[in-house]
């Protein structure tokens, strides 16, 4: 009775620990894409849109890199703000304490695609600063399978990088410093720890008695 008490207590310990939520992204996070991350787009598009819980700064940096490893982005440019379908629950700093606040609003960005040179995987990558002063920074990819499209006269891959102010803001120790632990990252490596403790408890715990006895009588 006691073992079995004793391993429904662990099992319940274990389970608790796989399913632990983690945090919630940070604030100003991306929250929409079009296309969808690991889409497959089988026609051109004009633009690839990117929506936030917030209008990204200024000097945010967006970028489309073709299979060829050629940038095909010709700038972006702010949507008009769209009502999420459901509200998104990022933390915010009030008053020195985090706390969870939901944002119904997106704030689409556009950025537009200049040509298509070739079926294969794109990559989107975006960089930007919240407002309160967390990097909301990642990439996205997708795969297109239309046929290829024509460089628009005069027009020239872009080579430049992110503006000085993003890379001052990049430069500082992240805001998000003194924001909560993301629970995530513990479980990472708790998790496998505690698997291996179980299976130790689990051996002594289903043992039979006689073989635990054994050395003695032996002896």
């Amino acid at each position: 009775m006691v073992r079995r008490g004793f391993a429904v207590l662990l099992a319940g310990v274990l389970a608790g620990a796989v399913v632990a939520p983690g945090r919630a992204s940070a604030h100003g996070g991306l929250v929409v894409t079009v296309p969808a991350a690991d889409a497959v787009v089988s026609e051109p598009i004009e633009a690839v849109s990117l929506t936030f819980t917030e209008k990204p700064a200024p000097y945010a940096y967006f970028t489309v890199t073709a299979p060829t490893g050629d940038r095909v982005d010709g700038g972006w440019s702010n949507a008009e703000p769209v009502r999420l379908a459901t509200p998104v629950r990022e933390y915010q700093l009030t008053d020195g304490t985090w706390a969870p606040q939901l944002y119904p609003t997106g704030f689409p960005v556009k950025v537009r695609v200049m040509h298509w040179p070739a079926p294969g995987d794109y990559v989107v990558r975006y960089h930007t600063v919240a407002s309160d002063g967390d990097q909301v920074k990642g990439e996205l990819r997708f795969s297109y399978t239309g046929g290829s499209t024509p460089v628009p006269a005069g027009w020239q891959p872009p080579v430049e990088g992110p503006q000085p102010e993003l890379l001052a803001v990049a430069g500082q120790p992240a805001a998000a410093s003194e924001e909560p632990a993301d629970d995530a990252s513990v479980w990472v490596w708790l998790v496998p720890v505690l698997l291996l403790v179980a299976a130790g408890l689990s051996y002594l715990v289903v043992r039979p008695p006689a073989a635990l006895g054994g050395s003695r009588r032996n002896g």
